[in-house]
């Protein structure tokens, strides 16, 4: 598995395709050869799973009178479509619609960036004023070290700098596979992560998110910016609990959250690179000889390798592009419709509302594929949404308006639909990582979110913004 560097729109799967990601270009196969606008079943099943999930509905687990978390539609769709895909008795989702929802998966993560960038762009000199306090909450993600000494006592050896050094995304595991070799321990252990963090991470973040906010008592701007972890799915986990408990500030918490999780994106590399990294090393070679008494964990290398064909979802290829729209269009269909139920919003100002969020991202990936240099899509995307939405700008009034028609919690829910389908396929390989792999990915999440969320507080505690 090897991730690209134009943002994780690309996801090749073989050791032939670490020399295209090298070189920045997309492995062949995916969406060229996958008919994903005529796979109606898969689009149908995502369409219900998002309906269940909303009629279910939030509900508050209470732990005592005090501390209490919530269960979400978010949480709901990726354990369904993974139950669905899973049901041997169930015939309409199997390997082809979910190979094919790992192509729509990596396409719709920019639908959700680009939601929380016209947030951003409409809130802008908000940002501004609180400026430090996103900049500075960027060193909390090296809190993920706290993991490391929990690994070693484990049995992992060297696979722990990989799984420890970040919260292991698209920038993080191409940094390691580079420095030590894809076929490394670092390089496993990074892998292991990555791989988890769809399923767990989601999960996780929502229930973690919605326990702090109970016990800590921190600014809700705080816990935003700490959601911002360089992860789409991630950082809407985070936020959907803080939008839920908090709705007067929705459109403030989703632009700090969203320009955190640009910020992760574009700089927690350097962060990584100079700091985290080198740091996880030196606390390694210091801790090995103490805590490396247990008996190390012997890895099949195969593991974690998957030999399917590569998921390549986007490409400018005229078929590939109308493939594409087609997606957009659906989704933004599904997604209207739940907003109906959702938020009671009118199913007309919802569809524009989507059609105005997945303009912006098809927008977004174009120029990402055609501009001679490179910049992550991930990063043209949220400045296009920024600065459509920008108060002054002559679009800022009817993008803000229509895109704010549209519920996030429900472009989550249905996104992740389709995120359970195809993560169900590989159910058997996170089996086979087991419940040590889990622990470590549940103190990394905790540890980064925790970090940044304390930093963030605290900078905006001095700077007087709270």
């Amino acid at each position: 598995m090897a991730i690209n560097k134009s943002g994780g729109f690309f996801i090749s799967k073989t050791d032939s395709d670490t020399e295209r990601f090298g070189e920045g270009k997309p492995p062949e196969g995916g969406i060229d050869n996958s008919p994903l606008w005529k796979v109606y079943k898969l689009h149908f099943i995502a369409f219900i799973i998002l309906l269940i999930s909303i009629f279910i509905g939030v509900r508050e687990i209470k732990i005592t009178d005090n501390v209490s978390f919530l269960l979400l539609p978010i949480t709901y769709s990726i354990v369904l479509g993974m139950i669905i895909y899973l049901s041997k008795h169930f015939k309409w989702v199997g390997d082809e619609e979910a190979k094919i929802a790992e192509g729509i998966m990596a396409i719709l993560l920019g639908v959700i960036i680009s939601k929380l960038a016209i947030s951003s762009g409409e809130s802008i000199y908000m940002i501004f004023n609180v400026g430090p306090a996103l900049i500075l909450q960027l060193f909390g993600d090296t809190f993920t070290i706290i993991a490391l000494p929990i690994a070693l006592l484990l049995g992992f050896r060297r696979e722990a700098i990989g799984m420890t050094s970040s919260i292991c995304r698209d920038p993080n595991v191409a940094i390691i596979i580079d420095k030590y070799g894809v076929k490394s321990a670092e390089a496993r252990g990074v892998l292991f992560i990555y791989i988890l963090g769809p399923i767990i991470g989601t999960l996780y973040m929502s229930f973690l998110a919605s326990l702090c906010i109970s016990l800590l008592p921190m600014h809700p701007y705080a816990y935003a910016m700490a959601s911002g972890v360089g992860s789409a799915s991630m950082n809407a986990a985070g936020l959907v609990p803080l939008v839920n408990l908090y709705p007067a500030m929705a459109t403030q918490l989703e632009a700090f959250a969203g320009c955190s999780n640009v910020l992760s994106s574009a700089f927690g590399i350097y962060m990584f690179i100079f700091l985290a990294l080198p740091i996880t090393e030196k606390l390694y070679s210091w801790l090995s000889p103490v805590l490396c008494k247990s008996h190390a964990i012997e890895f099949n290398d195969g593991t974690i390798q998957d030999e399917d064909d590569a998921v390549n979802p986007f490409g400018l290829k005229m078929d590939n592009i109308r493939k594409i729209v087609a997606v957009f269009l659906v989704f933004s269909v599904i997604v209207a419709i739940g907003n109906v139920f959702s938020v009671h919003a009118p199913f007309a100002d919802s569809l524009i509302g989507m059609l105005i969020i997945v303009a912006i991202t098809f927008i977004g990936l174009c120029i990402g594929e055609v501009i001679p240099f490179h910049i992550p899509s991930i990063i043209i995307i949220c400045l296009i949404g920024m600065f459509f939405a920008i108060p002054g700008v002559p679009t800022a009034d009817f993008v803000t308006h229509y895109a704010s028609q549209v519920d996030l919690t429900t472009i989550c829910a249905a996104f992740l639909a389709y995120v359970g389908i195809a993560l169900g396929k590989d159910w058997e390989k996170f089996k086979k990582i087991g419940w040590r792999g889990i622990l470590i990915t549940l103190i990394v999440i905790t540890g980064t979110y925790l970090g940044s969320a304390i930093i963030a507080h605290l900078i905006l505690l001095l700077s007087g913004s709270i």
